[in-house]
């Protein structure tokens, strides 16, 4: 499935590559950044963070110099955007658009083709249509009042203060919900109206990847149960043992918040990996939202 979503052909090509969890979208891109002289830009909310390699399928790779700076390549190819944050901070989707622009245009001067590849489709969708995004930084006061409130709470709040948002947003994810709550107070202005496109900076060619349920199913399982051989427990044990919180953005995405009733001795690992493999068929399920 390809979409064309820019035409002006002066301005720099550039790929992205889109589609659910467990699709294919690595080695589709590995593939054709090879074919085509590109580089890699990932557009993973869950990548992004350093010591969390299993949990999240981040492709394997290596840092190493290139010209004056450390690069992560996997293969011959460089990637940016990827195993580069600690765990206990914070990316907002704005950060995600300025570096992404940054990164692609990078490329394209060493006369490269720069591919947007991952499953976020927030960061996919603030970097194709440039969107001009809310410039308020993260407030761990306000969000840890916020944590203690029920999603019920929080949407009854919402609601006064951005009724568009409260009507668009995903009431399940109160991680969204507290950050558009974050964004219309501290600015004064509702979180929805501060979205706006911008123009074009790149001829874009987008490319989506979608697989038949029964086989993306099989993929997610098969995945799951190679993240255990691999060491997805202790995996988790380390992080925690570095005080790395349950409430951290990075350690509350799916891959690893179904394991806490585990580690806390609250069920076996079986119904942990079940709990996993139903909710990222269920998180992938939502990915189509997006695409």
């Amino acid at each position: 499935m390809t979409n064309q979503h820019t035409e002006n052909k002066q301005l720099p090509k550039l790929v992205v590559i889109l589609g659910q969890t467990a699709s294919g979208k690595t080695d589709w891109s590995l593939y054709l950044a090879k074919k085509f002289d590109g580089e890699i830009i990932s557009a993973d909310s869950r990548q992004i963070f350093k010591k969390m390699d299993i949990g999240t399928a981040k492709t394997l790779g290596e840092w190493r110099w290139d010209g004056f700076k450390k690069t992560y390549f996997v293969g011959d190819i460089a990637h940016y955007l990827i195993d580069f944050l600690d765990p206990g901070k914070y990316f907002t989707s704005a950060e995600f658009h300025d570096q992404a622009i940054k990164y692609a245009k990078l490329i394209a001067r060493k006369n490269k083709v720069p591919f947007v590849v991952g499953g976020t489709g927030m960061y996919i969708q603030s970097f194709v249509d440039n969107y001009k995004m809310p410039r308020v930084a993260p407030n761990k006061k306000l969000r840890r009042s916020f944590e203690e409130k029920s999603i019920e709470g929080l949407m009854e709040w919402l609601k006064q203060v951005d009724p568009i948002s409260a009507e668009i947003i995903d009431q399940k994810n109160k991680r969204r919900i507290i950050r558009a709550l974050e964004v219309s107070i501290l600015s004064g202005e509702p979180f929805s109206s501060q979205q706006k496109m911008g123009e074009p900076l790149f001829n874009i060619l987008q490319i989506g990847i979608k697989r038949e349920k029964e086989d993306l199913h099989q993929n997610i399982e098969r995945r799951i149960d190679e993240m255990v051989e691999q060491g997805i427990v202790e995996e988790i044990k380390s992080l925690l043992k570095q005080k790395y919180s349950w409430d951290l953005p990075s350690m509350s995405g799916v891959g690893y918040r179904q394991f806490r009733d585990h580690l806390e001795g609250k069920e076996t690992l079986e119904q942990a990996l079940g709990k996993l493999k139903k909710e990222t068929k269920h998180f992938a399920k939502k990915q189509l939202t997006w695409f």
